[in-house]
């Protein structure tokens, strides 16, 4: 973990953002208070696995896809006249 003042990050912040390895962070400080956390990403994402919540669902009330109180004459479908 590297401190850094406010002033120095606004003059390198492009340098700053660079050069950090993911995972790192920076703290941006003013007058020696902590105000800011600079923290690196990864450039990529890990591929999310499909599945991997299946079957965690364990109940699906009856009534789960029943228009809600009050918004019975909101139906998407044609009424007939």
């Amino acid at each position: 973990m590297t401190k850094i003042t406010l002033q120095e990050a606004q003059i390198s912040l492009g340098q700053l953002i660079h050069r950090l390895p993911p995972g790192e962070e920076v703290i941006i400080t003013e007058n020696d208070i902590p105000i800011a956390r600079l923290v690196a990403t990864s450039a990529t994402q890990p591929l999310r696995k499909l599945g991997t919540l299946s079957g965690t669902v364990k109940y699906i009330a009856p009534d789960f896809d029943a228009p809600l109180e009050g918004f019975e004459d909101c139906s998407m479908v044609a009424q007939e006249s």
